[in-house]
């Protein structure tokens, strides 16, 4: 059973991956981020290139993607990198889209899908070889709960990437909340993510500022929804789409001010590289 607040957030992402699907969305979504799946996240080509490098797979293991949506960035790393892939998320309409577009990316036969929540994967111990997720646990109130299954279900000695915002420590009451009203649904908390990791078994391999980067990118999606106003005005409204571009605008302002923070997280279960570490220092 899915809390009230779980079942709207669902159908707001349902209804999302629907509308990232038009052609001018996939239009703007290839020019501000080098793709065109139709993701929510904000990882662009650039950021998944170097996912791929520092997941460390080959064909023949096994990749995880949580929350992963329509499929970005998942599919286009299994795609480079020849592993198989298991995609896990709710919303029913994202994961269809992403069973689509495996076909026409041609590894339908190497990925799966399943629809299930991230803080409770329906998968045995140890059965992957890595995890991958973009800016998921800033959306989830579970996040200990997902960092906890998370460690179930990865193998020794393997990996999880992933990308986070979170609000910048420090704040006014003021800034603070207006950092909530802006972020992502669940961007508050009252853990920082180093503390969070070590707490659910996990070690911090490498932490990656990407918050200029974030930046960059959100200004590149304004101005490509400015460009592209008279399609977009047909295919969301006058009125809704106001309402997005001055979001987009206030939330772009926010990162400019310092009330954001996107990282990118190098992770590996704890025990594993205790035991490496001290097998290194013994050899």
């Amino acid at each position: 059973m899915r809390a009230p607040a779980e079942q709207t957030l669902t159908e707001d992402f349902d209804a999302q991956y629907r509308r990232h699907q038009s052609p001018v969305l996939r239009s703007i979504e290839r020019k501000a981020c080098g793709c065109d799946y139709g993701g929510t996240s904000w990882t662009t080509r650039s950021e998944a290139d170097r996912i791929c490098e520092l997941l460390n797979l080959r064909s023949g293991r096994r990749l995880l993607e949580i929350g992963a949506g329509s499929g970005w960035p998942g599919l286009y790393l299994a795609r480079r990198i020849g592993c198989d892939l298991t995609l896990v998320d709710l919303p029913l309409e994202g994961l269809r889209i992403a069973a689509r577009r495996a076909t026409s990316d041609g590894i339908a036969g190497r990925c799966w899908i399943a629809a299930a929540s991230g803080a409770a994967l329906p998968f045995e111990d140890h059965a992957v070889d890595a995890i991958s997720h973009s800016d998921v646990l800033c959306c989830l109130d579970a996040k200990l709960d997902v960092l906890h299954t998370c460690r179930r279900v990865i193998r020794a000695r393997a990996t999880m990437v992933f990308t986070v915002i979170s609000i910048t420590t420090g704040l006014s009451a003021t800034d603070h909340a207006r950092a909530i009203d802006l972020g992502p649904p669940f961007v508050d908390s009252q853990s920082d993510y180093a503390t969070m990791l070590a707490r659910t078994g996990w070690h911090i391999r490498d932490r990656v500022d990407l918050t200029a980067d974030y930046a960059r990118t959100a200004r590149r999606y304004l101005q490509e929804q400015e460009n592209h106003r008279d399609e977009l005005e047909e295919l969301l409204g006058s009125a809704d789409l106001d309402a997005q571009l001055t979001r987009m605008g206030a939330k772009l302002a926010a990162i400019d001010a310092g009330l954001f923070r996107r990282e990118l997280y190098v992770t590996a279960p704890a025990g594993s590289v205790d035991r490496r570490v001290e097998s290194i220092a013994a050899g």
